[in-house]
């Protein structure tokens, strides 16, 4: 690995409530019951600097602690240096958990939020605590505002529509010295958004994206309703053409993408990729 690289770690590629999802029997989550290696951990990514040896996380799902153990396993001796924070849904944020007296006990770690999501985390415990007892030390996001968290990585937060029910949603950016990544687990619809999704992507190298359902067949009318996401059906319709950039993660337990079949085969044979854990790009 060159000493000077950066890369982006996928530490995992499911919705939030990771595959196996409690309490189901669908087929996708019986047989990561049966088999470990078919276990998918809710979507977070790390960003990892070789050079400066330390690293960041980009939401904290109820999986941490094995996302966490992920990174240290081939950055043993790195910094970790903070967390962004999506939105207040519970696959991306409740692993702050874990940086509490009763686990980690950290000490003031950087956690990078909008002011909506500050507020919701200091106005409700147990969130509050973490930030009261300074294991965790909010710093606020402004729209398209770059983060420079080290002189050649920036991070920058792209507001998103997607079911604000306590806080609102970023997407993030993430600029290395020569490529760049997209990273939007979460939206309503691509166009609800105030940016043209195949637009965006023109000066993006990798795109990580919601991929949640691959058509709206996979639940009931009633219940799809109530969870809208843009399906992968629909977001290759929008971006069609547009090769070797685009993998789709946050994919339901539902979703046909985790077994090998023909939606995922004509997917991968048009270009597209679809997430798991382990998964790796370079932004050097």
């Amino acid at each position: 690995m060159n000493e000077k690289s950066v890369e982006i770690l996928l530490l995992g590629a499911a919705q939030d409530a990771g595959r196996p999802q409690s309490g189901c029997s669908c087929d996708n989550c019986v047989t990561a019951r049966e088999d470990p290696q078919k276990v998918e951990f809710p979507s977070s990514i790390a960003i990892i600097h070789h050079g400066e040896k330390c690293f960041w996380i980009i939401d904290a799902t109820p999986a941490f602690p094995s996302q966490l153990e992920m990174v240290k396993m081939t950055t043993e001796d790195y910094e970790f240096r903070g967390i962004f924070i999506t939105h207040a849904h519970i696959g991306h944020y409740t692993g702050l958990m874990f940086l509490g007296k009763e686990v980690m006990n950290t000490h003031e770690v950087p956690v990078y939020v909008s002011a909506s999501v500050g507020g919701f985390l200091s106005g409700n415990a147990p969130w509050s605590q973490l930030i009261e007892q300074r294991n965790i030390v909010l710093h606020t996001i402004v729209e398209e505002q770059p983060v420079q968290i080290v002189p050649d990585i920036s991070v920058t937060g792209y507001f998103v529509p997607h079911r604000d029910e306590f806080a609102d949603t970023f997407s993030f950016v993430i600029r290395g010295a020569n490529r760049s990544l997209f990273y939007c687990p979460d939206i309503d619809r691509w166009e609800l958004w105030m940016h043209d999704l195949r637009t965006f992507l023109t000066d993006i190298d990798v795109a990580l994206i919601d991929g949640t359902f691959y058509s709206a067949d996979e639940l009931p009318k009633d219940r799809i309703s109530k969870v809208p996401h843009p399906t992968v059906m629909s977001s290759y319709e929008l971006l069609e053409g547009i090769s070797g950039k685009v993998t789709f993660i946050h994919m339901n337990h539902t979703n046909p993408l985790y077994k090998e079949g023909k939606e995922k085969a004509w997917l991968l044979d048009s270009g597209f990729g679809v997430g798991r854990r382990g998964q790796r790009w370079q932004l050097s």
